[in-house]
């Protein structure tokens, strides 16, 4: 039986799950981020570190997967996979987009192998401008700051994480994430995701149940 993506129907194309840009429907730049997000419902592809920097060389040349695996009007979660030097997979991360009343947010849910929350989970921040259809960046929220100092993680107090997505069948079409800080912190982090390129999608994330239908 071929898997299909967690999306409600038929309010569908409206709400978040169109798999094709909405023609002649009026959108605000995060309505059609959305809805490009969307379009991936239950599609996985492969990556790459495209950042240079010495925090990250583990990840260098490594695999890395992103599945769009849950997806409603109101949320869409984004496991993220890297492959470890030992050839096994860690799925600690997914990302969680949610609809604000004011915009968008994102949040970093991070689990262990036994699925009980990392202590550093949950962190993220909400849109502070309008963005672009393509792109919408997510400052870090005042929740994250003190989560952030109480752990002993001050340095990333100023994070901004960035994200990219094409609409499904465009091209060429990618996905990217991208965390940025401010000096004297400052960071690049950037990871991207070929969506003319789709796998298999992978095994659930840490602390995550499979989904009706899927392994």
């Amino acid at each position: 039986m071929t898997a299909r993506p967690l999306c409600l129907a038929p309010l569908a194309l409206l709400l978040g799950c169109a798999t094709t840009p909405p023609d002649g429907l009026a959108l605000s730049a995060q309505d059609a981020f959305w809805h490009a997000l969307s379009s991936h419902c239950g599609k996985a592809y492969t990556g790459r570190l495209v950042s240079d920097e010495a925090p990250d060389a583990e990840m260098r040349g490594r695999q890395m997967a992103m599945h769009v695996r849950e997806c409603s009007p109101q949320e869409i979660k984004v496991p993220f996979h890297i492959e470890r030097a030992d050839g096994l997979w860690d799925r600690s991360r997914t990302w969680v987009f949610t609809r604000t009343a004011t915009g968008l947010r994102l949040k970093h849910d991070h689990r262990h192998e036994d699925g009980t929350p990392d202590v550093m989970t949950m962190y993220g921040g909400d849109t502070a401008s309008p963005g672009t259809a393509a792109v919408q960046e997510f400052p870090v929220d005042a929740e994250s700051i003190a989560l952030f100092q109480r752990e002993g993680r001050s340095v990333s107090i100023t994070n901004v994480w960035r994200v990219e997505v094409d609409w499904l069948g465009t091209g060429p079409a990618r996905f990217v994430y991208q965390l940025q800080r401010k000096a004297p912190n400052a960071r690049n982090f950037r990871v991207e995701f070929d969506l003319g390129r789709q796998i298999t999608p992978p095994p659930p994330p840490w602390g995550h149940a499979a989904l009706p239908g899927r392994p």
